[in-house]
């Protein structure tokens, strides 16, 4: 195992923060809360963010902050899936399908919800009086496991499940479908 500098991976990745921040701010809008704030990308920590109101609803605020982790996945998924049937097909690619698949894996290696993703559950949903208790039951599980990506992400965790949903797992659905 190597050490990469966390700069020098996101900058390489950058897609997939851009993704990641327009997914918050998607749920934001969904959900009608209100954005102050949106920086896509920079170079620096963090890499980008978006600042909102502090949602009425806590069940808002878990999927304001979770919301990456879907929109990431399948973003990634459909961007490298064209690259991945002339593989499994052909067992080679041209220049274009190396793009989509670098472009889909950063992407998903994004999904994972930042540890300050978790910060915001916790203090919404977790310590909020009025949240109930079903609520908080669902999100401290997810908060753990927020938690574990962030400590898994130095072991490349992230870059892992970006290869594992957007290459392998259309490789292994392609073998039963062909």
């Amino acid at each position: 195992m190597f050490f990469v500098p966390g700069i020098v991976v996101t900058v390489a990745t950058f897609p997939g923060v851009v993704v990641h921040e327009l997914a918050h701010q998607l749920f934001c809008r969904l959900f009608g809360v209100a954005v102050y704030e949106v920086k896509y990308f920079q170079v620096g920590n963090p890499a980008g963010y978006v600042i909102h109101e502090i949602p009425k609803n806590p069940v808002h605020s878990l999927f304001i902050s979770i919301g990456p982790f879907f929109l990431n996945t399948l973003l990634g998924i459909l961007i490298a899936f064209p690259a991945i049937i002339p593989y499994a097909h052909i067992g080679h690619l041209n220049i274009t399908d190396y793009f989509l698949m670098y472009l889909g894996v950063s992407i998903a290696m994004h999904a994972f919800p930042s540890i300050g993703d978790a910060n915001n559950i916790m203090s919404i949903v977790w310590h909020e009086p009025s949240t109930p208790l079903w609520l908080k039951i669902i999100c401290l599980p997810i908060c753990c496991i927020i938690y574990l990506g962030a400590i898994g992400s130095f072991f490349w965790l992230d870059l892992l499940y970006g290869i594992a949903v957007t290459i392998w797992l259309p490789m292994f659905l392609l073998k039963f479908i062909v």
